[in-house]
């Protein structure tokens, strides 16, 4: 029977009466109530062991009493708050007066079946214990507690003379402002009668100042009609042409194959075109000619020095006597005529001019007809590069270092066509189409397959099994 109003002293004396108990079993001539036990095990005798050092007093000493006198202290603390010594009688035991309650229905008919329960799994996340949480100190702190309650001391001591603080001053003006203007007051978002709000209605005109909408953020950004418009006029998924079917028609595959022959056609133009821009000139080959000028080089050379340098002292020569022709001043009276013969040009010019205005006055009609031959010529470029531009929308644009390459068109030849749908051989790829539509559609830009670079060279080694067959 434990001893829940026990005191630490009284549950040490009596681990101690137990272990002397214990030594007394192990004495000879001392016979335990349990018959089953080996003469060996009576025999054998308490192993002495000296306490002084710390480790031998907790690896030989006998706590377990101690121990389950603390867990059951926890165990009550846990269940019922404290120790159960403690408690008054009334919080323990309850007095039966013999009535029964009974579960009776709000139509006034005794409810059958047994009363409900909570469900385990809300048992389970109950907190069922009853010991307090430890007090965090932390968190009764506060940052410049003693500055602020020495603001609220100063603040008690002008209320109590009747000062208010400025901050309160402003405070009750504001609330004197607001209480004057009339506002009316919106139900709340969840009142019933509060009106339906259209989540696509387009949004109502704004009338505020936009000056003033900008400043405060409240002005939308406006959405740029670029971005409204899609990359590409091309569908997402093409349909083939009928002359790609399982069975297509005679004529329908002829337009087929006839369209993979100019495709074919073209690149092999291509190719030549790049073959002829990178083979040689006929004027760059050499020649009989040009041999025989190459070998003969260097015997002329002394004959077409001395030329050039008859030459070079006949520039030199006259080079001086035009020099200094050129350097004569001019006198002031050819200076008079040269500036009387610009004003002479001058007034002509300005006579031209003034001939020209006044005989554009009769030249209304035919201005008229040019003005409108202009216009429309500017009409027609329009619809050109109206039009160039919606072409384009169709077509792939350069996005990036490559251009964009079409895949090959799959086709079959004549005799290549399956007669049914079970004998047709799949061709192509899902990916590569679906690769290939987004480049088209100028979603992603053209890209090509990443080389593979070996790291280490490979080593090829001959085993012994190889090496044993050989």
């Amino acid at each position: 029977m434990r001893c829940y109003g026990c005191t630490l002293v009284q549950v040490v004396n009596m681990a101690a009466a137990r272990r002397n108990k214990r030594v007394a079993a192990t004495q000879p001539g001392f016979l335990k109530l349990n018959a089953s036990l080996d003469h060996n095990e009576l025999n054998t005798r308490r192993k002495r062991v000296n306490k002084n050092k710390k480790k031998n007093w907790n690896k030989h000493s006998d706590i377990q009493d101690v121990e389950e006198f603390l867990d059951d202290v926890r165990l009550q603390e846990r269940s019922t708050g404290g120790l159960i010594s403690e408690k008054p009688d009334d919080s323990l035991f309850f007095m039966d007066t013999g009535e029964h309650v009974k579960n009776i229905q709000k139509g006034g008919t005794e409810k059958k079946g047994r009363r409900s329960r909570p469900l385990r799994i809300d048992l389970i996340l109950q907190h069922d214990s009853l010991v307090p949480p430890p007090k965090d100190v932390l968190a009764h702190q506060q940052p410049n507690a003693k500055k602020l309650r020495r603001i609220s001391q100063k603040a008690e001591q002008l209320a109590a003379k009747g000062v208010l603080p400025r901050r309160q001053k402003l405070l009750l003006r504001r609330k004197v402002a607001a209480g004057s203007k009339t506002k009316e007051q919106l139900p709340a978002n969840n009142h019933p009668e509060r009106p339906f709000y259209d989540l696509w209605a387009e949004p109502s005109e704004v009338t505020a100042d936009p000056w003033f909408l900008e400043q405060t953020k409240k002005k939308l950004v406006k959405r740029p009609d670029k971005l409204n418009q899609k990359p590409s006029a091309l569908p997402a998924v093409e349909i083939i042409a009928p002359g790609g079917s399982y069975n297509p028609e005679f004529f329908s595959h002829q337009a087929l194959l006839l369209q993979a022959h100019e495709v074919e056609v073209k690149r092999q133009k291509e190719e030549q075109r790049v073959e002829r821009q990178l083979a040689v000139p006929r004027e760059d080959k050499a020649t009989e000619e040009t041999v025989f000028q190459e070998q003969v080089e260097g015997l002329l050379e002394e004959e077409e020095e001395e030329e050039l340098e008859k030459e070079g002292a006949e520039t030199a020569e006259d080079k001086p006597a035009g020099q200094s022709a050129s350097r004569e001043k001019k006198t002031e009276r050819q200076r008079k005529r040269e500036k009387a013969e610009k004003e002479k040009e001058q007034r002509k010019r300005a006579e031209q001019a003034l001939t020209g205005r006044r005989q554009q006055l009769f030249q209304l009609r035919s201005i008229g007809v040019e003005l409108k031959k202009r216009e429309q010529r500017t009409s027609e470029r329009q619809a050109k590069r109206h039009a160039r531009q919606e072409a384009q929308k169709s077509l792939p644009r350069r996005l990036g270092r490559l251009k964009f390459q079409a895949p090959d068109l799959e086709v079959q030849l004549s005799d290549e066509v399956p007669g049914s749908l079970r004998l047709l051989r799949p061709e192509g790829s899902v990916l590569k189409d679906r690769f290939k539509s987004l480049q088209k559609r100028n979603m992603i830009e053209p890209r090509e397959r990443a080389k593979f670079k070996r790291k280490h060279k490979l080593k090829y080694v001959e085993k012994r099994a190889f090496k044993a067959i050989t």
